[in-house]
């Protein structure tokens, strides 16, 4: 069964930039999803970025939009998430998604924690 595993998490202060990776042990059966989500303690989850094959652009909330960037390596069976002018509302653990309908997630997530 393919794993994923995120890293690149870390603390940073406000305005920092953090890039997340996900890279997959294995070959994806109708990788036609890529997305990440955040999961913030009493919060609930968020989705920050997603891709469908075939779409003209990725989708964004609007509270990272023009912040976050998803994007892939296929040379590398990798996704990313670039995080820039990064602000304490992203505190979270953050997670990617692949595969069928995005339902690959891994055991883990990466904990980001910008302060002021």
């Amino acid at each position: 069964q393919v794993q994923l595993t995120v890293s690149g998490g870390g603390s940073v202060q406000a305005g920092g930039s953090l890039r997340l990776s996900c890279p997959a042990s294995g070959y994806i059966y109708n990788d036609n999803c890529m997305a990440w989500f955040r999961q913030a303690p009493g919060k609930a989850r968020e989705d920050v970025a997603r891709r469908y094959s075939g779409a003209v652009s990725p989708w964004y909330p609007d509270s990272v939009k023009g912040r976050f960037t998803i994007s892939q390596d296929n040379d590398k069976n990798a996704i990313y998430l670039q995080m820039n002018n990064l602000k304490p509302e992203d505190t979270a653990i953050y997670f990617c998604a692949r595969g069928p309908r995005c339902s690959i997630v891994p055991e883990r997530g990466a904990q980001v924690t910008v302060s002021s």
